[in-house]
């Protein structure tokens, strides 16, 4: 296994001048290293292997990846870092969002695309401990420069296009409100932290409809429940207004690329305090085999919804030349079918748990 990755310097990462593409790559690689590390601080006793690759068709990352830990049963923090060609089809599907994109037929073979994302989901041992997934991205879309046959050009290819998109969201067996408080309280003061404190964030803040796009997003349709209690998702954050939002909100939301990464360091910094704390409470709670069998029936809605509707899950598969050992990351290694369980009646603690799966609600 190779070396883990190094430490970003700060001055990139803080520095307007620098390709905000250069600037993303350091801030997740740096990410990495300190997520990494908190969580070994809790399983000291199988630390996180490090698998760094590259991508044939461009690009690299590196997969850090603990199982069969005392805490955590199944754990992946990765980080990608690709760059390739877009076809047609996909210039035609990402214009429904980014109409500043060319049409398909005017692309020949392609648009250039880059794109630097951090992705990770945690599932603990303890049916009482929370699996939890996060991810953080930015892409962007570019045009070649045209260069007189003959000539070289040092100058960058012309940005089209750029955006960015994330989320967190907790995936508890068992519910434990204070737990579900302290995950979105946290994430909530991550969103609002980017405003100045003269803004009015019942009408500004990004976390209610993150949030409630989030409850929307992960949704498994054929069993009418959501995955898990929520977080935040967002998508397509850039300059342009945001259909998600209202008007106030578009008013006031990050709008530049500053901003706009300005908003996803703070939530992605967000991560260590919403869910360590969580983790450290429940790893060592008691727990039955009863417990263990539904940890396990709720890891196979886990599967379920990764597998038939992730959009990330279904364009790395398709993607030429993924890496699909780092997209099957996410699955947990052990799950279960049970065909009509009797798990989940009313008046249950599993009940407790598919009565809120079932009527998302506000938790802070």
């Amino acid at each position: 296994m190779a070396e883990p990755v190094s430490s970003a310097p700060a001055s990139v990462i803080d520095s307007p001048e620098a390709p905000m593409r250069d600037r993303m790559t350091a801030y997740i690689k740096g990410l990495q290293i300190q997520i990494v590390s908190a969580l070994e601080s809790l399983d000291q006793e199988a630390p996180f292997l490090h698998d760094s690759w590259t991508r044939t068709q461009g690009g690299f990352g590196t997969s850090c990846v603990l199982s069969k830990g005392k805490v955590l049963e199944k754990a992946g923090v990765n980080i990608s870092v690709v760059h390739g060609t877009l076809p047609p089809s996909a210039v035609a599907q990402m214009r429904v969002n980014h109409q500043e994109l060319p049409q398909p037929q005017d692309v020949g073979k392609g648009l250039p695309f880059f794109a630097a994302g951090i992705s990770l989901v945690i599932h603990p041992r303890n049916p009482k401990a929370p699996t939890v997934h996060a991810n953080y991205r930015y892409f962007e879309v570019t045009k070649s420069n045209k260069v007189p046959e003959g000539e070289s050009s040092d100058e960058p290819d012309e940005i089209v296009s750029w955006w960015f998109g994330g989320g967190a969201d907790l995936t508890p067996s068992y519910l434990y409100e204070e737990d579900c408080t302290h995950f979105h309280s946290t994430l909530r003061d991550a969103c609002n932290s980017i405003f100045p404190s003269s803004a009015d964030l019942s009408t500004v803040s990004l976390h209610p409809p993150f949030k409630k796009w989030c409850d929307e997003y992960f949704h498994i349709t054929h069993r009418g429940e959501s995955r898990g209690i929520g977080g935040i998702f967002f998508d397509d954050l850039c300059t342009a207004f945001h259909p998600r939002l209202s008007e106030a909100a578009n008013a006031l939301k990050p709008s530049t690329q500053e901003e706009i990464f300005k908003f996803v360091r703070a939530c992605g910094d967000a991560f260590v305090p919403s869910y360590l704390p969580i983790l450290s409470r429940r790893m060592n709670e008691p727990f039955t085999e009863e417990n263990r069998r539904w940890q396990l029936i709720r890891r196979g809605r886990y599967v379920e919804f990764n597998l038939v509707y992730d959009r990330g899950t279904k364009f790395g598969l398709h993607t030429p030349g993924a890496r699909i050992e780092s997209i099957l990351m996410s699955l947990p290694e052990t799950a279960r079918w049970e065909y009509m369980s009797d798990m989940g009646a009313e008046g249950t603690e599993e009940g407790r748990l598919l009565e809120v799966l079932k009527n998302p609600k506000d938790w802070v």
